[in-house]
């Protein structure tokens, strides 16, 4: 895969765990140089001592300094000062993916709209299998919610694998709800003394569906709060590459130890389903401004029943009819639409050859330029 090769040999940074502050360790990565954020920042619970079950056995809840903030104040300005760090280093198509609860969600997404992404999706992740609402004051928290954001609101070449989530959904568009379990079992990283490494471990499987949709093969995915690594474990076997930021040791060794076990997918396996919807627009013009055709160069259709003349403007005659290659298909068939890049045909070494073979030669010429 060139492109992943390519990445390699340029960025020293890549598939590594930059251990420190997010905010202080990002400034160290080239401005422009990620694919795509999965952030899954402290929540800010604002737990109050400890949480019992009926029975009064305590519940292993968020309780760690990471998750505590003095107030809400200091809480928007740490997610302000991490999303612009975020901003800095996405490239100008790149997308940001939150995870929250109600506790912050709504503050992130505000702060988010606030300086500039544009919000393209939120996602709820119903969870199968939720903790229970031990005091019965409330309805049960049975799902988080994702914010799905590109970097500008005019971005328009964000990735979003369209095609290659219907197939893997029956054929059917993949909707923003998502139902997977928490965490749990074989997954879960535990120490020596049985305790889960971290508490708010997510599944490899919402990961898997975050950068299935998201990102290609030998992109660079940025976990700014790494924790035990399931971004950099779920990238690898993707064949993506993964850079995460974590400040504590522990977290960082279980993650080093839990990426390195990982088998990357082999390249075959990696390919996504396409649609021409997501490939470059190449205008007709464009061909004649490429060489490929000349004015005066006459199109036929299949069948050479049908003759039109290229003009110099990329525009079509055939007879008394003038206009864009689809508008005069249609207008010789007597049809209302027609695809012109199908329909016409040029002759190449003495048999006809749609047009359409052209523009495959644009596309794969800008491609390599990385247009």
């Amino acid at each position: 895969m060139a492109r992943l090769q390519k990445a390699e040999q340029g960025s020293v940074w890549l598939d590594t765990i930059l251990k420190g502050d997010c905010v202080a360790e990002l400034e160290k990565l080239p401005s422009a140089s990620v694919d795509v954020v999965f952030a899954d920042p402290p929540y800010n619970l604002q737990l109050e001592g400890r949480l019992t079950r009926p029975d009064q056995s305590e519940v292993d809840a968020v309780t760690d300094d990471w998750d505590k903030f003095q107030s809400f104040a200091a809480y928007d300005d740490f997610t302000r000062a991490w999303l612009l760090a975020c901003r800095r280093v996405l490239k100008r198509d790149g997308t940001l993916w939150v995870i929250g609860s109600y506790h912050n969600i709504f503050r992130v997404g505000a702060i988010l709209q606030d300086l500039g992404f544009w919000v393209l999706n939120d996602i709820v992740w119903r969870k199968t299998n939720p903790m229970p609402n031990f005091r019965g004051r409330r309805f049960q928290n049975a799902h988080e919610t994702m914010i799905w954001a590109s970097r500008d609101a005019d971005a328009k070449r964000y990735t979003f694998n369209y095609d290659a989530l219907k197939a893997g959904n029956d054929d059917l568009q993949m909707r923003s709800d998502w139902l997977f379990p928490i965490c749990t079992g074989g997954e879960r990283l535990k120490g020596m003394d049985g305790r889960k490494v971290h508490p708010t471990q997510k599944p490899e499987a919402l990961l898997q569906r975050v950068l299935t949709a998201s990102s290609k093969p030998g992109d660079v995915v940025l976990d700014p709060f790494f924790g035990t690594g399931t971004t950099g474990a779920v990238a690898k076997r993707l064949g993506r590459h993964f850079v995460g930021v974590e400040r504590e040791t522990a977290y960082i060794e279980a993650a080093e130890a839990r990426i390195a076990a990982v088998e990357r997918t082999p390249d075959s396996a990696l390919e996504m389903t396409s649609s021409k919807r997501a490939l470059p627009r190449v205008p007709f013009n464009t061909l004649l401004d490429a060489g490929l055709i000349a004015p005066g160069a006459k199109l036929m259709d299949a069948r050479a029943r049908h003759e039109a003349e290229v003009r110099a403007d990329g525009s079509l005659r055939a007879g008394s009819h003038t206009g864009s290659i689809h508008r005069v298909g249609a207008l010789v068939q007597g049809l209302d639409a027609c695809n012109g890049w199908t329909f016409w045909h040029v002759e190449q070494q003495g048999a006809l050859a749609p047009i359409d073979t052209l523009r495959q030669v644009v596309r794969r010429d800008m491609e390599a330029a990385g247009v």
